[in-house]
């Protein structure tokens, strides 16, 4: 039989008071309501906290079973329970989830079988979790958790409160900001994919810069960031990458900008602040996209767009038979342009 039971670390309750104070939003209702957790509207269970973040969820609200709902004052006379008053419900929502998300604090600061060099530095509150190792020159700063089976290689710098998650790969002379969030599998300081043939072999070009990562930046499960070839690959501050993602060597990420899972980013290719590329969009190399652009999920981006804006490309799906008569239609294209431009000279001509 499943066991449906959430491990959360340790129970947490809050009144609603508390939690109107600490969202800095408006209360409506009984501040000693107490919350223990957070559901969705649509499944909403007794004793939880829900939000509406848009209005064509509304009908959600006339059976609730929640102890209390997060929404606009417009939305407040919709509502039978208690309620949060703020005027975006979403954002209010996320930094609800950081009251409710589950923490594991190791039972020891360093675990017996973790593996740490006498030359690595170890900032106070320093937690390593077992089987981890931090090589030489490793510099950990305060409050640093260094999770199971992780590998942190010479000369690395990892800032204040941050967080590498189980089986986290560091290479060597790497710097990672403060407060980063780098989750399971993923890979920073890998060599770009770097060779340059001989008429016989394929030669090896040694990865000779690093990776730098700013403050406040979270990296998905499984993504892989490549050390720059000569100068160093960049992601700035507040950048967040999803699973998945393949940044190759000398990429700059621009602060804030977001990247879905499987986005592919091929070397030396600039990304300016503030950016969101959808899933699996591909950018060719040495490109460069204006700060505050947006890509469509699947895209390919072959040129560096002129202008912020939002792009999109690809052929969205469709029933088989019309995909492929619009595929072969694609083929046509050009022979079609080519006759019409004959047309249009010869009319051009009979005019005249």
């Amino acid at each position: 039989m499943i066991n449906n039971k959430r491990h959360t670390g340790g129970n947490v309750e809050f009144s609603l008071g508390d939690l109107a104070e600490r969202l800095g939003v408006e209360l409506s209702g009984d501040p000693r309501r107490p919350i223990h957790g957070i559901s969705g509207l649509g499944s909403s269970k007794p004793g939880t906290i829900s939000f509406l973040a848009h209005s064509r969820y509304r009908h959600h609200l006339r059976g609730t079973r929640a102890a209390a709902v997060i929404l606009t004052q417009e939305e407040r006379q919709h509502c039978p329970v208690d309620a949060l008053i703020s005027a975006t419900p979403y954002l209010c929502y996320a930094r609800l989830t950081a009251l409710f998300a589950p923490r594991f604090p190791a039972a020891e600061p360093i675990h017996p079988s973790a593996v740490v060099d006498p030359g690595a530095s170890l900032g106070a509150g320093v937690r390593i979790g077992a089987n981890a190792v931090v090589a030489d020159g490793v510099i950990l700063g305060e409050g640093v958790e260094i999770g199971a089976g992780s590998v942190v290689l010479q000369g690395s710098r990892i800032g204040a409160s941050s967080r590498l998650m189980p089986n986290v790969t560091v290479y060597h002379d790497c710097v990672i900001g403060e407060r980063a969030l780098i989750h399971s599998g993923a890979v920073i300081g890998s060599d770009g994919f770097g060779f340059a043939p001989d008429g016989k072999e394929w030669v090896k070009i040694h990865q000779l810069g690093r990776v730098v990562i700013g403050n406040d930046v979270e990296i998905g499960a499984n993504t892989c960031v490549d050390r720059g070839a000569i100068e160093d690959t960049l992601i700035g501050d507040g950048a967040k990458l999803d699973n998945l993602i393949q940044l190759a060597h000398n990429v700059k990420v621009g602060a804030r900008t977001v990247m879905a899972g499987c986005v592919g980013i091929a070397g030396s290719v600039d990304i300016g602040e503030d950016c969101a590329l959808g899933g699996g969009v591909g950018v060719a190399g040495h490109l460069s996209l204006p700060p505050g652009t947006t890509v469509m999920g699947m895209s390919l981006v072959s040129s560096s767009p002129p202008e912020p804006g939002v792009y999109a490309g690809g052929l969205p799906a469709a029933k088989r038979g019309e995909w492929q008569r619009n595929a072969l239609r694609f083929r046509q294209l050009d022979g079609i342009a080519k006759r019409l431009n004959k047309l249009e000279k010869a009319l051009e001509e009979g005019r005249t």
